[in-house]
């Protein structure tokens, strides 16, 4: 499998991306211990103290394993305490990695031997690197580890995507990102991020005309203030939504998983992506362009990296205990050039996962042994997702579907051959966001052109603080149907008409029982369908 962006000499001499465990140490902590070498320094002026600008986040939580990662403002070293209670009676201390500027300053540690389904109290600071004694303030957080065993608790999930975009960025009159603190409310196990988890292409201005005259007014900053071209512009896009206070309070408590997808580089971008006419940009080259805002992503986002081949690689499995397997995969990063779609035999200019990518996710299917298998993807399969026109006047396509109804062509060739693979699989749900409403779409092989393939759902929700668009048509080759949508009646509608969803997922440890629920930016579900597990 060939990547566009050659991830495998991505940051390859930086040494950015070692796991942070090898580098750490672990030892018992009496009660309440404070520093490294003795007590903090008293009288020490916040201007000398290392601070946390971005708080604290935990990712890719499995039942004996959790990332924990903070960014600091300055070279200084990491300290994680965590323990099964908030006292931290017995807590365990690890040494961290050292904060540079090489990555932003950002650091993570890989928590490993947690008690599964168990509550886990996490502190985290910041020391000096040449003064110990001068510590900054501690942040404090807390998550629950994956079950081992089937339990009485009901296992419960979020997802969404499609943050800051169209200039809709942090707005304090409007109360921040305000579909954080609704999700949290709701004390998820966890949350799935699908991707445009920020707009690097879309400026976000001072003000913002929203429906009906009225002003919208986003916190700014530089970074943010133009399209991302340098590395620091693309960091500048991440710390942002972290300055949300919402952002904060919600990543200290809930888990998450991220993916990626077009905005965390630039607008539909893949091999054929061409800047020159656009006169925002300054930097014309799209692969370099995406090497950068790779690794602001990889820098901050909360996920575990591999050792092996393919240190970048962002599809992953996340095994939640025997009720819940997600298979989170990366539509972005393996893609032939955005075309008309048409090609009826499977090439490189038709591949959407790659091959390397499908054969894992089958493998990986076939062998989970999970009640339920959940694919966390970036893009929907059969929604029409259009990116202009080729030189001959034919439509583009930006994802799956090509809009001919027809029999499976261009990068449906790949989705029908997945489906085909997995088709004796039981209990398999897809999730997506992308296009900025919420949908609950059934494919039928009943109603369909390509027909070798079990029926299944796929959900779609966001954006979380974006303008709200569609809805989009959709493609029957695979048979889907719009059981619902909600979508605004303008495009690009503000957060403030209330066109922000999140999904949420809940699976009952007794029936088995897996609901999916709509919900609005207010708490209030949309749509229910409730998935009875087969071969159960």
């Amino acid at each position: 499998m060939t990547s566009f962006l050659s991830r495998r000499r991505f940051l390859a001499g930086a040494g950015a991306f070692a796991g942070a465990s090898t580098l750490s140490t672990s030892f018992p902590l009496a009660a309440h211990a404070a520093s490294i070498h003795g007590a903090p320094m008293l009288g020490a002026s916040e201007a000398e103290r290392p601070q946390l600008p971005s708080g604290i986040q935990f990712g890719d939580v499995t039942e004996g394993r959790a990332i924990v990662w903070a960014r600091s403002d300055r070279d200084a070293r990491m300290v994680v305490e965590y323990d099964t209670t908030e006292r931290f009676q017995n807590a365990r201390r690890i040494m961290g990695p050292h904060a540079t500027e090489e990555t932003d300053y950002t650091t993570r540690v890989d928590l490993a031997g947690l008690p599964a389904g168990q509550s886990i109290f996490v502190r985290v600071r910041y020391v000096d690197q040449h003064n110990h004694r001068i510590q900054s303030e501690t942040h404090l957080g807390h998550f629950m580890t994956a079950p081992l065993i089937q339990g009485n608790r009901p296992l419960r999930f979020h997802w969404s995507g499609d943050n800051a975009g169209q200039g809709w960025g942090i707005n304090p009159d409007f109360g921040g990102m305000k579909i954080y603190e609704a999700m949290r409310q709701r004390h998820p196990d966890f949350f799935i991020h699908s991707g445009d988890t920020v707009y690097a292409d879309g400026p976000i201005l001072p003000e913002a005309t929203a429906e009906n005259g009225k002003v919208w007014r986003n916190i700014v900053t530089p970074e943010v203030s133009k399209v991302a071209e340098t590395l620091r512009e693309f960091r500048g896009r991440q710390s942002y939504n972290m300055m949300d206070l919402n952002f904060r309070r919600f990543s200290a408590e809930v888990p998450q998983v991220w993916q990626w997808d077009d905005h965390e580089v630039t607008n539909n971008y893949s091999a054929s992506k061409d800047l020159s006419a656009d006169a925002r940009y300054t930097e014309k080259n799209v692969a370099v362009l995406a090497a950068r805002g790779q690794r602001a992503f990889l820098e901050y986002a909360p996920m575990r990296y591999y050792k092996e081949r393919g240190a970048q690689r962002i599809y992953r499995k996340i095994a939640y205990g025997p009720l819940l397997d997600v298979f989170v995969v990366d539509m972005r990063s393996y893609r032939g050039p955005n075309s008309a779609n048409m090609q009826t035999v499977e090439s490189d200019e038709t591949a959407f996962l790659g091959n390397v990518q499908v054969d894992w996710l089958v493998s990986e299917l076939l062998a989970s042994t999970a009640t339920w298998k959940v694919i966390a993807a970036d893009m929907p399969i059969g929604l029409y997702v259009g990116d202009g026109k080729d030189a001959q006047g034919n439509n583009k396509w930006e994802a799956v579907a090509n809009g001919n109804d027809g029999p499976a062509s261009g990068r449906e060739l790949e989705i029908a051959r997945l489906l085909k693979a997995i088709r004796t699989v039981a209990n398999v749900v897809w999730i997506t966001a992308d296009v900025h409403y919420c949908a609950a779409h059934y494919y039928d092989p009943a109603h369909a052109q390509f027909q070798e393939f079990s029926g299944f759902w796929e959900f779609v929700a966001g954006p979380m603080n974006a303008g709200s668009f569609g809805p989009n048509k959709l493609d029957q080759t695979f048979g889907p149907t719009a059981v619902f949508q909600k979508a605004p009646p303008v495009q690009n509608a503000s957060p403030y008409a209330g066109y922000q969803f999140f999904g949420e997922v809940n699976i009952d440890p007794q029936s088995k029982s897996l609901s999916v629920d709509l919900i609005d930016l207010n708490g209030v579900s949309q749509f229910r369908k409730v998935l009875e597990p087969k071969g159960v």
